[in-house]
């Protein structure tokens, strides 16, 4: 068990106050009534590095990891922020849910403080997820563990991480402003995220493929007007949940920029994401992807059929 180097890896400095989170399991200043949950927060990345989970100083959380640990307090969740992947190795039971913002192959060497997963690691996360434990995921994460080959076609097979997933990357235009929709009714907390039933928001807009059948979309990204050749398609999922063997999972394309970590819309969004993955509630979440976003295997405007292999 890496102790040292995840007791290292978890001292944060939030709003210019240091504390050990890996100590903070007393929950002496937890929120309300409900038992304490906790989430691991991995975010690791290889390759391109997103600024708003890049920390400046090992010791200070990044934008991301201030948020959502700020936004667990409000929820009596427990937030631990790590880009250690070794913790896949040590004892998972002590967490009720994982949450990543990582890209491209966690188990390749990336930056020199940022240990990679084993595989081992990569197959016991997955295995204690399909047993059970919630999983939510951030924007890049549906770029790991890409699938080789052409970027728009639909592949056949996906490695299981996106498998579990429910979704992968394939490209992205300029930051810009797009409408979202929401289309899930029963999802905790979507009717409080547009009254009008849409809503528009300025980040960085991923195009994605490989959607699994059973997904429960909770927010369509609307295409018409996007600028980019990438969203030149109709409408497809942005953000959704789906049950993993046992597990729950949550995933949004969403979260580039540091204003969309602010928006009330995003907390209320992930408010939600919180009470499905920890079990909170006790909803049922059918599968509505061909009902919401008939076309979402269409990767291309001018496409005369789908292009799921």
């Amino acid at each position: 068990m890496h102790r040292r180097s995840f007791l290292t890896s978890s001292l944060v400095c939030v709003s210019g106050v240091f504390w050990d989170i890996a100590l903070r399991a007393s929950g002496g200043f937890a929120a309300g009534t409900r038992e304490r949950k906790r989430v691991l927060f991995f975010t690791k990345n290889n390759g391109f590095y997103h600024d708003v989970v890049r920390r400046k100083k090992p010791e200070v959380l990044s934008f991301a990891e201030q948020a959502l640990v700020k936004l667990g307090e409000s929820a009596n969740v427990e937030v631990v922020c790590t880009k250690d992947g070794r913790v896949f190795d040590d004892d998972l039971d002590q967490w009720d849910a994982f949450a990543f913002y990582c890209n491209n192959d966690l188990t390749q060497p990336g930056e020199p403080d940022e240990p990679p997963m084993s595989q081992a690691g990569k197959e016991r996360l997955l295995e204690a997820i399909a047993k059970g434990k919630g999983f939510l995921g951030f924007h890049s994460t549906c770029a790991c563990w890409r699938t080789p080959g052409p970027a728009y076609v639909n592949a056949p097979k996906v490695d299981p991480f996106l498998a579990m997933l429910g979704g992968e990357f394939i490209a992205h235009g300029p930051q810009q402003e797009a409408t979202l929709r929401v289309v899930s009714e029963v999802f905790p907390r979507s009717k409080e995220l547009a009254p009008g039933g849409t809503i528009r928001l300025f980040d960085e807009w991923y195009a994605m493929k490989n959607f699994a059948r059973d997904l429960h979309v909770i927010l369509v990204q609307e295409t018409e007007g996007m600028k980019g050749e990438c969203y030149q398609r109709p409408p497809f999922p942005n953000t959704w949940a789906r049950h993993h063997g046992d597990g729950r999972v949550f995933f949004t394309s969403m979260a580039h920029t540091e204003a969309l970590w602010e928006h009330p819309f995003f907390h209320t969004l992930l408010l939600g994401a919180f009470d499905w993955t920890l079990r909170r509630v006790d909803v049922k979440l059918p599968p509505n992807l061909t009902e919401v976003t008939p076309e979402a295997d269409v990767l291309r405007r001018d496409a005369k059929v789908s292009e799921r292999t």
